[in-house]
Formats: C-alpha cells, sequence, structure tokens
C-alpha cells in the first residue's frame, strides 16, 4: 500500500509539471521555438498583439494573402535590469531546415513596450532598434505564407536582454540567436496559426 501510495504521489508531481505549472500557481512561460535553440528563465514577462490571441488565427491582413503588414504587438512585465530586447518569428513548420524566419529585430531599447502595425522594411524599427534578415533576406516583416495544406505556427519570441547586441542591420536570426546567449533575463512566446 505505501509503495503504491509513493507511486501515485511520484505521478501526480511529474502531471504537474507537465501541465505548465511554474510552482507559484502560475503558468510557465514559452521561450523557446521547437528545437529549443534559446530558452530563457520564467517570469511575468508577457507578449501580447490586439490583431489575435495567443493560439489563435492570424487575420489575412498579416499575411501574404492580404496586405503583409507587421502584426501590432506590445508587452509587459520585463525584468528588472532589461536594457534591450530582441524579436525573432519564424515558422517551424515550414518545410525548409530551421523553418522559415518572417521577422528578426533587436537592440530595441528597454523604455520601448510596443511595435505598431505596419513596421516599414528598412534598417530601423520605430521607436528604436534595428531589423534583421528575414528567409527572403529583406530587413522587414514577412507574413505567413504557407503552402496550401494544414494550418502552420508562428511563434513571435521576445527576449528581455541585459545588454545591446551591437549587431549591424540585417543580422541572420543564427546570428541574433548566439548574440543572445548568456544575456537573457527573461522571454515572452506569442502563437499564432495561419493556412491557406
Amino acid at each position: 500500500m505505501r509503495l503504491m501510495l509513493a507511486g501515485l504521489t511520484a505521478t501526480l508531481a511529474l502531471l504537474t509539471a507537465a501541465c505548465g505549472d511554474d510552482g507559484n500557481g502560475g503558468p510557465r512561460t514559452a521561450t523557446a521555438a521547437a528545437g529549443g535553440a534559446v530558452t530563457a528563465p520564467p517570469t511575468d514577462f508577457t507578449l501580447r498583439s490586439d490583431a489575435f490571441p495567443d493560439g489563435a488565427t492570424i487575420p489575412l491582413k498579416y499575411t501574404c494573402s492580404g496586405n503583409n503588414v507587421s502584426v501590432p504587438l506590445s508587452w509587459s512585465g520585463a525584468p528588472a535590469g532589461t536594457k534591450t530586447f530582441a524579436l525573432i518569428v519564424d515558422d517551424p513548420d515550414a518545410p525548409i531546415a530551421g523553418g522559415f524566419v518572417h521577422w528578426v529585430a533587436y537592440d530595441i531599447p528597454a523604455n520601448v513596450s510596443a511595435l505598431p502595425e505596419g513596421v516599414p522594411e528598412g534598417d530601423a524599427v520605430a521607436g528604436g532598434g534595428t531589423q534583421g534578415a528575414n528567409g527572403r533576406g529583406t530587413r522587414a516583416y514577412t507574413g505567413p505564407c504557407p503552402p496550401a495544406g494544414a494550418p502552420h505556427h508562428y511563434y513571435f519570441r521576445l527576449f528581455a536582454l541585459d545588454a545591446p547586441l551591437g549587431l549591424p542591420p540585417g543580422a541572420a536570426r543564427a546570428d541574433v540567436e548566439a548574440a543572445v546567449r548568456g544575456h537573457v533575463l527573461g522571454g515572452a512566446t506569442l502563437v499564432g496559426v495561419f493556412g491557406r
């Protein structure tokens, strides 16, 4: 009987961990793309969009089937000591190695807490910051554009960093992921879905 109770207790502990509890009654913040390229400690840091809730369909306007303008984003709860933010948006479901990169931005100042809809192509991000290269090789947001079939998942990952990265405009996702290592204070993820 004691062995049975011990086994049940262990199983419940594992199920609780698997359900995403952070140990304080709150949800665990997801911060890595599929494949776990970069992780961050859990915090109250949250990322949201007025265009769609987490896990919902991305409206046509923000895709290649619509106006292909960048999604409006806002965030709150950045950890103390945050100096800059870095943003990576990608599609791990894309049929290419490493998925497809839709947007890269970094050195966004700590006093910025939102990116507006329709950030234009170019080196700079409105309010401060630098744009990296997307999968098309441009310094801009490029919207979801999956092949016909099952919907894809689009990960908007925002990292709170303890220092600026100092990378030049047009840096690739891999360069940004390498540069943030050791500087991540917290991270937040928003996931959108889109299919054609």
